[in-house]
């Protein structure tokens, strides 16, 4: 196809609407957003805008680190333990309750290699906040069953920060005490003192559509743009009724943020960002509706194959390929590649298809490379010398 990588490329970013802001009367001179239900549209309750989305892994991209922007990137090829576990995930496609007590073991007491000579020794694994996510591309919905505790998560479309610090539920967790023991930054306080930090570790089974996007955090105009956000969690969080709502932040657009995102990650990489003020949200790349149309005539074509019907197999596979735009990446290219070349192969030879159940096997593979998976847990660490 002889397109070139992009270091950068246009994505859109859901935002809260400005019609949905309103002074916060709780904390005079902040900003408020209306708590929406869960069962509204997308599409029609966010501020959905064009971003540009710089690519981490092109030489040409400088991804700034956690204490300057909110976030980092991570390496943890060298621990095997959470390897072994991430890859039971990977098999079983959900997180088990032995999965999980394996991934916090393998977590306790690590170290978290920082550039510029530190570290962060991880002082506790949080229960609470363990979360895999499958994701399909362009919000193909991969998720029949629905959030079952840990799983049955979709991609947050919406840009969020997971927690306040002034608020539910660590202000019943910890007495009031989390502004004076964790570094923060929110609109009306800050501790840059603090060692202890507590963050999400974002970590990809695998990831080539609806990738996790970040801000750097020193283009946001916090006092204009952070909104204060009361997310009721009993439906997927077993809470007491004082602890049923979090205190999170939304965010408002603007043509100054800077926002960075990584087109080829795997489990060896995490994101590790401040829970207490980070933007971030998954985004559609260019090209996320081809593959969903690909997926979806793959799908056809499969159930096509069950029913050893080789007609309907060749009308599922003989549809026009979708194109895909210029600028996206290289990722997205691959995967395009390997399902139109799956769906030509069973249109030219569909009653040699329809009768083994090799084809079968790579098809559903090929699909299932191209939902986002991931796992995210919840650290409380301390920044330490390297």
């Amino acid at each position: 196809m002889g397109r070139v990588e992009p270091s950068q490329l246009q994505a859109p970013l859901g935002f809260t609407r400005a019609e949905d802001v309103s002074p916060d009367d709780e904390r005079p001179g902040l900003l408020r957003a209306r708590t929406l239900p869960f069962s509204v549209d997308p599409e029609d309750a966010f501020d959905y805008r064009s971003c540009t989305i710089h690519d981490c892994t092109d030489p040409r991209a400088t991804e700034p680190g956690l204490e300057q922007a909110g976030f980092e990137t991570v390496d943890l090829a060298g621990n095997a333990p959470l390897q072994a576990a991430l890859a039971t995930i990977r098999d079983d496609d959900r997180i088990t309750e032995t999965a999980a007590t394996a991934l916090r073991a393998s977590l306790g007491g690590a170290r978290l290699h920082l550039r510029g000579g530190k570290a962060l020794r991880i002082e506790h694994v949080a229960e609470e906040g363990l979360i895999h996510r499958r994701a399909g591309p362009n919000g193909l919905d991969v998720n029949p069953g629905g959030m079952q505790g840990a799983n049955g998560h979709t991609a947050a479309r919406t840009v969020h920060a997971d927690q306040d610090v002034f608020g539910t539920p660590l202000k019943q967790m910890m007495k009031g005490a989390a502004p004076q023991m964790f570094r923060h930054q929110t609109p009306d306080a800050r501790n840059d003192e603090a060692s202890l930090f507590l963050l999400n570790l974002w970590i990809p089974i695998q990831q080539i559509t609806r990738p996790l996007v970040l801000m750097d955090r020193r283009t946001l105009d916090p006092q204009r743009h952070q909104l204060r956000y009361g997310l009721p969690v009993t439906r997927f969080l077993d809470r007491e009724e004082e602890s049923s709502v979090n205190d999170i932040w939304t965010f408002l657009p603007d043509a100054e943020q800077k926002w960075f995102f990584r087109s080829v990650m795997g489990p060896d990489q995490a994101y590790v960002f401040d829970t207490l003020g980070e933007p971030h949200g998954s985004c559609m790349l260019p090209g996320e509706d081809a593959l969903e149309s690909l997926y979806r005539s793959l799908e056809r074509a499969c159930e096509a194959i069950s029913a050893a019907d080789a007609d309907a197999l060749r009308g599922a596979a003989s549809t026009d390929a979708p194109e895909l735009p210029e600028a996206t990446t290289e990722a997205i290219q691959a995967a395009w590649r390997e399902m139109t070349g799956l769906l030509g192969e069973a249109a030219s030879r569909a009653d040699e298809v329809t009768s083994g159940d090799a084809w079968l096997h790579r098809a559903r593979a090929a699909m299932d490379r191209v939902v986002r998976k991931s796992v995210e847990m919840r650290l409380v660490a301390t920044l330490v010398s390297n």
